[in-house]
């Protein structure tokens, strides 16, 4: 299993969409829209890399995303 954590920025005013869309992707466990540099954090939790790579790929098809940054997650989960 593997995990990893998806910082996104929007266009301004589309968080809440944005973290609405990314929300019904397969393999995201959460998705919120949040104050600071970036407008949504994403929760990834696959079964190996292709299909967190395949995750990403549809995370980054949303509209309203500018940018994002992917965060894998190492070792254990707490």
């Amino acid at each position: 299993m593997v995990q990893a954590y998806i910082l996104i920025q929007t266009e301004v005013g589309r968080a809440a969409a944005v973290a609405s869309d990314v929300a019904g992707i397969d393999g995201v466990t959460r998705a919120e829209d949040v104050t600071g540099p970036y407008d949504v954090i994403v929760h990834v939790d696959r079964n190996d890399d292709a299909d967190l790579s395949d995750a990403v790929t549809a995370v980054r098809k949303v509209p309203g995303i500018t940018r994002t940054l992917t965060c894998p997650v190492v070792g254990s989960p707490a």
